[in-house]
């Protein structure tokens, strides 16, 4: 059985800035039994995400103890979609498609080239029926 530390685990998310949401849902999982892990007492690690205060300039991280769990393909597949899941802003709806994002696998490639062929498409037919419509009106007449 390989084991794998909580800060090793967190140093792979995609979205840094969503570290402190990692380490709850995976405490939740522990807790209810998805998979199994340990406290290493007296161990703690900093998360990377950058926390800021209102009305104050620059930033604090702060401290979360350490943890110890097997590293398993049921984890795994959990770890797979959680990343997924916390890579999307809360703010935003979608992963924006970037090299990093489709090499993540974070985004469909071939759904997006579908959908980027429909929209051509449709714009290449709106251009043709617009230009079609315009070829049967008579010209207007010019008054001298």
């Amino acid at each position: 059985m390989t084991y794998k530390r909580l800060s090793e685990q967190v140093q792979e998310l995609t979205n840094a800035q969503r570290s402190d949401t990692f380490v709850r849902q995976f405490r939740e999982a522990v807790r209810q039994g998805n998979f199994k892990a340990i406290y290493l007492p007296g161990e703690r690690f900093t998360l990377p995400k950058q926390y800021t205060r209102r009305g104050k300039s620059g930033t604090y991280q702060k401290d979360t103890k350490e943890m110890l769990f097997e590293h398993t393909p049921k984890f795994e597949r959990w770890f797979e979609d959680m990343n997924r899941e916390l890579a999307v802003s809360r703010k935003g709806g979608s992963i924006k498609a970037t090299v990093e994002t489709v090499e993540a696998g974070l985004v469909d490639f071939e759904a997006l080239a579908r959908e980027t062929q429909q929209k051509m498409q449709a714009s290449f037919e709106k251009g043709q029926a617009l230009g079609k419509s315009r070829s049967k009106q008579p010209a207007p007449r010019r008054r001298k």
